[in-house]
């Protein structure tokens, strides 16, 4: 099983008209997608935001969650906690995760058509649970409208929307349930064919 990290980039992101922006912190983001991360495994979290006051505000949650009265009074949320880093660039979160061997890295996006480029769910699923390089997986803030594609610009795959039976045209989860999808689609006890899905 290769080691997967999971990055939360809050710029450069677009808004709806395609702008570039930078989207603010979430404080639900940070310990729900830490939870889903220790439940499948995830070595770390990376929170990256180029405004100092934003990754404080992280830094603050994290102490409150591990150090905290938060801790204290629900001990379940500390280790998950201590996988979050805060970072000011995707590449720092990079450096951070490749140790000495560089890592692949696969963006995600409601906006992910399927073609050529695109990696499924069970592709990515199977390459995971293959040897190989650790892997980076770049979520985009809910609140964004992408990731500007200069992000995806340095992956080595964009990884297909997440796709349901829901309403015509509507596809507007938040990050943090996403990202427990994603989680267990490409790491859960269905992904790679382990059993026959529903």
């Amino acid at each position: 099983m290769r080691r997967v990290a999971v990055a939360l980039v809050h710029y450069p992101v677009l808004d709806r008209s395609g702008g570039i922006v930078t989207s603010a912190i979430t404080n639900l983001d940070v310990h729900d997608i830490a939870r889903s991360a220790m439940t499948y495994g995830v070595s770390a979290y990376y929170v990256v935001h180029p405004i100092a006051a934003q990754r404080n505000l992280v830094e603050r949650i994290k102490s409150h969650w591990i150090d905290g009265s938060g801790g204290k009074r629900i001990p379940d949320r500390v280790a998950p906690m201590k996988l979050v880093h805060v970072v000011t660039t995707l590449q720092e979160a990079l450096s951070h995760h490749s140790d000495n061997e560089p890592a692949t890295v696969w963006t995600t996006g409601a906006g992910m058509l399927p073609g050529a480029d695109i990696l499924s769910h069970a592709q990515a699923g199977v390459a995971l649970h293959e040897s190989g390089p650790p892997v980076l997986l770049v979520l985009v803030l809910g609140t964004g409208w992408g990731l500007h594609e200069s992000v995806h610009q340095v992956a080595t795959g964009r990884l297909a929307a997440i796709q349901a039976a829901g309403p015509a045209g509507f596809n507007h989860l938040s990050v943090r349930a996403a990202a427990a999808i994603l989680f267990d689609r490409l790491l859960g006890e269905y992904s790679c064919g382990k059993q026959a899905r529903l």
